[in-house]
């Protein structure tokens, strides 16, 4: 009969590098996650207004800034210039992205008309 030696008890397998792979994974997640809270800008989409009253109040972006009914204007002189044009901060004020205008252009000029107190806006294209 052949003798091959004494049964050498079973070696369990090391799970400690598995546990430190899945610790670092959990780390670099939670790092690279990001925690903050969205801010989601109420608009309304032109047809879902409405009925529009009142003098026109076209505000366009266009590449070198603003323009009210095709008249350029800076962006501080825009809400005083909309409120001659509106009877309650109510109004419907109408929004236009221009070519070469960026979304961050539009969202500034929109914080700036609801600071100012208006909270009818509408986009169109």
């Amino acid at each position: 009969m052949i003798s091959f030696g004494a049964d050498r008890p079973r070696r369990r397998p090391n799970l400690t590098p598995m546990i430190d792979v899945v610790f670092l994974l959990l780390i670099f997640f939670m790092l690279s996650s990001r925690f903050g809270v969205e801010r989601a800008v109420p608009l309304s989409v032109a047809g879902a207004g409405g009925p529009y009253s009142g003098p026109p109040r076209l505000v366009e972006l266009v590449q070198g800034g603003v323009t009210l009914n095709g008249v350029a204007l800076s962006p501080d002189a825009l809400p005083a210039a909309l409120a001659a044009l509106t009877l309650t901060p109510d109004d419907t004020i109408v929004l236009r992205a221009r070519d070469g205008a960026d979304l961050q252009a539009l969202v500034s000029v929109m914080g700036r008309l609801g600071g100012a107190g208006f909270t009818r806006l509408v986009l169109v294209e």
